[in-house]
């Protein structure tokens, strides 16, 4: 009897175990529930399922974070979870199509909650938001979803969306109105600003950076606004400890560029993702990836995997923002950014030249400047998968017949400074416009390496007839 009690008990087990998966795949999704072991965490931190919650996100690290508030009324960190994947550049989405994930603070309100989406479950971020709409940019239903798939949208795994779904859910079930949403090109270290001084996008990101030491200092989300065509943050005026933090970093900022950390701008051929799935993809391949990531969402595959299996270009500015060089790094890491740049020739990782240069050329122009006899020398990296670029040489440098001289391959098939670009990256040697955009040209699916495109890139259409689905 007792061997038939215990059958008995193993089969409604199995059962509801079975029940329970299907549930959360289906119509109710909306009723995903936080993990226990996320339970346990809250509680060790001193956190409720009630309490509000803020979102951070930064591209380059491709990291996400829920922060909560404790019961002292100041938020801390819950969990960092890896991303599976981000498409496009660091810089803001500035038009439909662009592939470019937005870079603001946003606002997630009860409606844009979305259990029903085909990226097994998603929340819809509220591009364009009122910077974004005084700038004039278009675009629509920007998500955090599943599906490690991204043609604009921040792409976590079905499991980590479904536990972000469910922290946000419960914490607007208790009363939070809006749930923030800082998203960012990167950490607001003195580093990163330091290394991206001259990016065209700068003073926006400074202008974020703001709004993320307010909330670094005080710990409380700072009141958004929009004033002039910048964010305003609790009516532009900061405690003196967030005046203070600020002016440190830009002290640290300076030191470092006296020190001579070279100003950079991260090129990549579309998006990145955590190294933790890189290792996956490269090891396993897409599929493997998206068995492993996606086991609730719709069959969309791994995004432009071609694109995620090497590192950024960077591009090494002179003192005036221009171009002078380009080399391929191992990851968007700092260590590898820099290890790069130490490895490339002299005239690359030298202190840019105190006297004043002549005014820089047409973008044109200084993309077909490659020093004869250099164009297919390729430096050795330190960064072990690196790839190298041709080495762009200084106007000055050569004679202007030579220079002119230059040009001939361009007209005949093509410069080598443009052989390392892949679809839809920007040039790699000149400056890209405040607003860079990859193209949005069909890239057709590959699997000689078992590394396959998605579905959801295969054209700008199929992008915008999926989006309301996300």
């Amino acid at each position: 009897m007792a061997i038939k009690q215990l059958a008995l008990v193993a089969f409604v087990a199995l059962t509801l175990a079975a029940c329970e998966e299907e549930r959360y795949r289906g119509s109710a999704r909306h009723n995903i529930p936080i993990p226990t072991a996320t339970y346990a965490l809250m509680s060790e931190k001193g956190m409720s399922k009630d309490q509000p919650i803020l979102i951070r996100s930064y591209k380059k690290e491709s990291e996400l974070e829920v922060w909560k508030r404790k019961a002292d009324g100041q938020y801390a960190l819950l969990k960092t979870f890896p991303m599976c994947r981000w498409s496009g550049q660091l810089g803001p989405k500035v038009r439909e199509g662009d592939r470019m994930a937005p870079e603001g603070f946003y606002a997630i309100a009860p409606q844009q909650m979305n259990p029903n989406s085909s990226y097994y479950v998603s929340f819809n971020m509220g591009y364009p938001n009122a910077y974004d709409r005084a700038h004039g940019r278009t675009g629509a239903h920007l998500m955090v979803h599943g599906a490690c798939s991204s043609a604009g949208c921040y792409s976590m795994t079905d499991d980590q969306i479904g536990e972000i779904y469910a922290l946000v859910r419960e914490a607007q079930n208790a009363g939070q109105r809006a749930v923030q949403m800082q998203a960012l090109p990167f950490r607001m270290t003195p580093e990163n600003l330091a290394k991206h001084r001259l990016d065209p996008n700068i003073a926006f990101w400074k202008n974020l950076k703001e709004g993320t030491d307010y909330f670094e200092v005080t710990r409380n989300e700072p009141a958004v606004a929009v004033a002039g065509g910048r964010y305003v943050f609790n009516g532009g005026s900061a405690p003196a400890a967030v005046a203070a933090k600020r002016q440190q970093d830009e002290v640290q900022v300076a030191s470092l560029v006296a020190k001579g950390t070279p100003a950079i701008r991260l090129i990549y051929d579309d998006g990145d993702q955590h190294a933790s799935f890189k290792q996956t993809l490269l090891s396993g391949g897409s599929d493997a990836l998206n068995r492993s990531a996606s086991w609730a969402s719709k069959d969309v595959g791994v995004s432009r995997a071609d694109a995620l299996s090497i590192g950024p270009r960077v591009v090494v500015l002179d003192d005036k923002g221009q171009a002078k060089a380009t080399i391929r790094a191992a990851s968007a890491d700092n260590d590898a950014v820099l290890a790069a740049i130490a490895a490339a020739p002299a005239e690359v990782a030298a202190k840019p030249a105190a006297a004043p240069r002549p005014a820089a050329a047409p973008a044109a122009t200084q993309l077909a400047k490659v020093a004869p006899g250099n164009a297919l020398q390729a430096p050795v990296l330190a960064s072990a998968g690196s790839t190298p670029v041709a080495t762009v040489a200084p106007a000055e440098e050569k004679p202007l017949l030579q220079r002119a001289l230059s040009f001939m391959p361009v007209f005949g098939g093509g410069s080598s400074a443009t052989a390392d670009q892949g679809a839809g990256s920007a040039p790699i040697a000149s400056v890209v416009p405040a607003t860079p955009t990859a193209t949005s040209a069909p890239l057709p699916p590959r699997r000689a390496n078992g590394l396959r495109t998605s579905s959801l890139d295969q054209s700008t259409a199929g992008y915008a007839s999926q989006a309301a689905t996300r």
